[in-house]
């Protein structure tokens, strides 16, 4: 999770890298994130709006992109604490071309509708933390539910979603937890879950999410940070334990070299080979299980 010792550890890298965190910020702009993710493959033509869905809540503000024909499997993506900002934009643009309808969500619509922190911000920045804790607490096990169950009876009212396949979901830093109980939730249209550096995966809670291995159906892509499996080395075995006894399929890996945060092409310590890994093993992922 992100906090002063990921804070410390992300410093620490940027200037191994020659970098600080003014220079970082210069590269968070929109054509360098375009330059950062490679092409895809084969890629469809798609089309992008920004979409208000209904929630028990209110409306969750939500970009929704998908192929410009025929139906196809669905994606939720949660983005991490920093929240829904061009970086997950193109991740989730990214994620279409490849031939899915991703609904890139906003988790904090409930106290804020569109991007919290300015082009250019991240986590570590001064006075960034404070900004975003209040959002964070806005949500809860609880509202990670009702919300998803919300997106995906949105989801199955499109045109461009085949129901007949299972909707696939990714989360990121704090919303990794979010796969895994919305799997568990909505076990029959959940069938994959990537958790990428997640956080509170399998704790000492008896809400913990692992707890739940036995109402899922979905198959998981488990990335874990190299530093956070260095301070939670028993987070992996937890979760292996769990999936095993409950015949849940289940890729868990700590991918070496990697920092908390390493996935988005916007963080500080974006590890792009490892990026492109994880990337490649959720899409292997989703052509299996939500076909």
């Amino acid at each position: 999770m992100c906090d002063e010792l990921t804070n410390r550890d992300a410093e620490e890298y940027l200037c191994r890298h020659g970098l600080n965190r003014r220079d970082f910020g210069k590269l968070g702009t929109a054509a360098a994130l375009a330059m950062m993710l490679p092409p895809v493959a084969n890629a469809v033509d798609v089309v992008e709006d920004d979409v208000m869905v209904p929630t028990p809540d209110g409306e969750s503000d939500c970009y929704f992109v998908r192929p410009t024909s025929g139906a196809h499997a669905a994606v939720i993506i949660w983005p991490d604490i920093v929240s829904i900002r061009p970086a997950f934009r193109a991740m989730g643009k990214r994620l279409a071309e490849s031939g899915y309808s991703v609904l890139v969500v906003n988790p904090y619509y409930r106290t804020h509708k569109g991007q919290v922190v300015p082009d250019g911000k991240g986590f570590r920045d001064p006075g960034i933390r404070e900004l975003l804790m209040p959002h964070a607490r806005s949500l809860s096990p609880e509202t990670c539910v009702t919300d998803g169950r919300a997106y995906v009876e949105w989801l199955d009212v499109q045109e461009s979603v085949d129901t007949n396949r299972m909707i696939g979901t990714t989360g990121y830093c704090m919303t990794g937890s979010y796969v895994m109980r919305l799997a568990a939730a909505i076990p029959e249209r959940i069938g994959a879950g990537g958790s990428f550096h997640g956080g509170g995966l399998a704790t000492d809670k008896e809400n913990s999410p692992h707890m739940l291995a036995s109402q899922m159906k979905a198959g998981f892509l488990i990335a874990i940070a190299e530093n956070d499996d260095e301070r939670n080395p028993d987070e992996k075995v937890l979760l292996r334990d769990a999936f095993d006894e409950h015949g849940v399929e289940a890729e868990i890996e700590v991918y070496a070299g990697t920092l908390h945060g390493w996935c988005p092409p916007d963080s500080s310590v974006h590890h792009e080979e490892q990026a492109e890994n994880a990337w490649s093993r959720m899409l292997d992922l989703f052509e299996r299980r939500l076909s």
